[in-house]
């Protein structure tokens, strides 16, 4: 111990004098390298006897930076020791693999070893991808097998891994074909880096295939193949793999399979499962890291399970800006973005700097919860204050925020003035609102500016063709059908996935592939009848064919939702939740259904489709509570005879919405409820509440005009 501190004072006066003559780190490498030469003995043998035996390799452990690393350095070229093969080993490995180190610098290093062996060539390849230098980690490869140099199983893993992460399959299976003619297809090491890299490539049956032929697997196996199930998003199979590594009790789950896992269960909405993995990592896992804690907010959020969520992430003393992003944007998928907007001002009291994705995040948030004022005043000072450039997805943002609240015209002068070129996704983003308002005119805009961009997204022509069958311009629903054939475009298939007796169930509309499709029917055609004895009434609307009533009824009835819900309600318990999870958006028809449903059965329903979630219980949803009070409230004030100005009442209107929607909460009981005249009185109350003189004079103008 004494030796090692012993050697820091000469180290320290080195590294001074070099710094005194104004050389760089490199610099000093190739002239200390006149050291080497064998007129250049070391100058001190006795030192340099007992720094060779005790002291460059535990300074070399103790380096903590690559100041340090340099002083080190610099001793062992003093005193010669760099013509050491184990001296100069390790300090290409500690330079190349440390977190504080400088792979520019270890290549230098490297570069001045006379004959280098497959491990320093091994330990920059891994340097190089650790450091995603993928191209040198293969060119490194590359001279290895030019210059004759053995290459073993510690090679290939990253090598392989350098391949699957720049997506050169070609050359990936090319180095496949060497790591036969080396022998080392049966090396374990090997094997988990050659499932690993199909895996990456979307070659999961190659991947599968290596893993079956692999003896001894390995927790390592386990990891690549779940994770090569992953990528591909099959997440029913990593759960099933995970289930059957369990099984063979041999091997515990590592924290990196257990987040797979929770990933699988968000994406499948199954949150049973998801508390399943919970209980394992904190019985594997003494104290849960903020990666991992993050994901289990992540998956209860995704999964329903808000508030479960929201005690994790009120459980974490550290939290981190992706876990604040990550709370933020599942409040605001929930529709509560009055409480995003409180954990957002948590985050920058914390002081901790919010970047665009958090922003994503708030805008979102301001969107599902109809905060427009709040939510340009939020776009507005991340530009100012924080000097954020608004991205793509923040534009995206702003124009849902007003396409939700009908200000279509106003989301569309923004599009046009964009600092940025406007992709598909933004005006379509529009075209979306123009469906919900029913405005055609600027729907076509926006649909004529989409197919410019994407002409192959037949979801577009379909909101078109909807707009078209809701107005009755059957002709213009011909054209776009037409148009999608001669395109050879196809609706992407509907899907309704639920969770019952720990196994995910998927249906897809006119489903007759369970096991239980005939007691799955019978159950939809009894929840037929007590609708319709609740006055229930099917939305043919959303049916765009030119067919009569009763045919577009048939074609309603067997919706994926409704199946799912149907087969859920026989296989739960009387009360318990159910928990459905949508590849696409929820059509009008279904959303009123479904509410009907949770009334009728006494059951809390949760429906997450492409755009949020909807949490349905006695009759009314969390999103649709608030859209219905507003939708009266239009209806109140626009429809009392006053039928040529409704477009310019409608859009004032909703002005005046969104400025007393927090008192509005009092309102929406009435709305559902009761009448018109009790709707009324309500109002007059809330306007006396809201201190009208305090609003906007164009917002004054727009009560002016709504009460005569």
């Amino acid at each position: 111990m004494y030796l090692e501190f012993s050697l820091i004072r000469p180290i320290l006066l080195t590294v001074r004098n070099f710094e005194s003559n104004s050389m760089s780190g490199t610099s000093v490498l190739c002239q200390s390298h006149l050291l080497l030469l064998p007129n250049n003995p070391p100058q001190n043998s006795e030192l340099n006897a007992k720094f060779s035996e005790q002291g460059w390799s535990s300074l070399l452990k103790r380096c903590k930076s690559m100041e340090e690393f340099k002083q080190v350095h610099a001793q062992i070229l003093k005193l010669g020791l760099f013509l050491d093969s184990f001296c100069s080993s390790n300090l290409v490995a500690t330079c190349a693999l440390s977190r504080w180190g400088s792979m520019e610098y270890a290549c230098s290093i490297f570069r001045q070893i006379e004959e280098p062996g497959s491990f320093e060539y091994n330990t920059l390849i891994r340097g190089n991808v650790n450091n995603m230098n993928l191209e040198k980690a293969l060119l490194l490869y590359i001279e290895m097998l030019e210059k004759g140099i053995e290459h073993d199983n510690f090679t290939y893993p990253f090598v392989l891994k350098a391949c699957s992460l720049l997506g050169v399959l070609k050359e990936g299976v090319q180095i496949h074909g060497q790591v036969f003619k080396a022998g080392l297809e049966n090396d374990t090491f090997v094997q988990n880096g050659l499932i690993s890299m199909y895996g990456k490539s979307g070659e999961i049956n190659h991947a599968c295939a290596l893993f079956e032929q692999i003896d001894e697997k390995s927790v390592a196996s386990w990891s690549s193949i779940i994770g090569a199930h992953a990528r591909v998003e099959l997440w029913q199979d990593c759960l099933m793999l995970l289930g059957d590594m369990s099984s063979e009790g041999r091997h515990r789950a590592e924290e990196s399979i257990l987040v797979t896992a929770l990933s699988a269960c968000t994406h499948l909405g199954s949150p049973n499962l998801g508390r399943c993995i919970h209980g394992i990592l904190l019985r594997n896992i003494s104290e849960l890291n903020v990666v991992v804690k993050t994901s289990l907010i992540d998956m209860y959020v995704k999964c329903g399970s808000l508030e479960k969520g929201l005690c994790v992430f009120q459980s974490m003393a550290v939290k981190n800006r992706y876990s604040y992003t990550v709370m933020i944007s599942g409040l605001a998928f929930h529709g509560r973005g009055r409480e995003a907007l409180r954990i957002f001002s948590e985050m920058v009291e914390e002081g901790l700097a919010p970047d665009d994705v958090v922003y994503v995040g708030v805008l979102s948030a301001c969107s599902h919860a109809g905060l427009v004022n709040e939510g340009l005043q939020y776009f507005n000072s991340m530009q100012l204050v924080h000097k954020i450039k608004p991205t793509i997805q923040h534009y995206g943002c702003v124009v849902d925020l007003m396409g939700r609240a009908g200000m279509l015209k106003e989301a569309c002068d923004l599009i046009k003035g964009m600092q940025i070129k406007p992709n598909d996704v933004v005006w379509r983003s529009l075209l979306s609102a123009c469906k919900v308002h029913l405005n055609l005119e600027i729907g076509e805009v926006a649909a004529e500016n989409v197919f410019k961009l994407n002409q192959h997204n037949p979801g577009d022509y379909l909101v078109l063709a909807s707009m078209y069958a809701r107005a009755q311009k059957w002709t213009d629903v011909a054209r776009i059908r037409t148009e999608m054939a001669e395109k050879h475009l196809v609706q992407t298939p509907g899907f309704s996935l639920v969770e019952a007796n720990r196994k995910v169930h998927k249906f897809v509309s006119q489903d007759k592939s369970q096991p239980q499709c005939d007691t799955i029917y019978d159950m939809i055609h009894q929840m037929e009848w007590q609708l319709k004895f609740e006055g229930y009434a099917p939305d043919t609307s959303q049916v765009l064919l030119d067919v009569d009533e009763e045919e577009k009824r048939q074609r309603l009835k067997y919706h994926s939702q409704k199946l799912a819900i149907a087969f859920a309600l026989i296989q739960t318990s009387e009360g318990s939740p159910i928990r459905i999870s949508r590849n696409l958006r929820m059509c009008s028809d279904c959303h009123t259904y479904t509410k009907f449903i949770s009334m009728i059965y006494e059951r809390e329903i949760s429906v997450r489709d492409r755009n949020r979630f909807h949490h349905f219980k006695d009759g009314t949803c969390s999103w649709s509570l608030t859209h219905e009070a507003r939708e009266a409230f239009l209806s109140v004030l626009v429809s009392k005879g006053h039928a040529e100005r409704m477009d310019k009442g409608h859009r004032k209107c909703l002005i005046l919405w969104h400025q007393i929607q927090d008192w509005a909460g009092i309102l929406i009981k009435f709305v559902v409820t009761y009448n018109e005249k009790t709707f009324n009185l309500s109002f007059v109350l809330v306007i006396e509440l809201k201190e009208v003189s305090c609003l906007e004079p164009q917002t004054n103008r727009g009560i002016a005009d709504a009460k005569d």
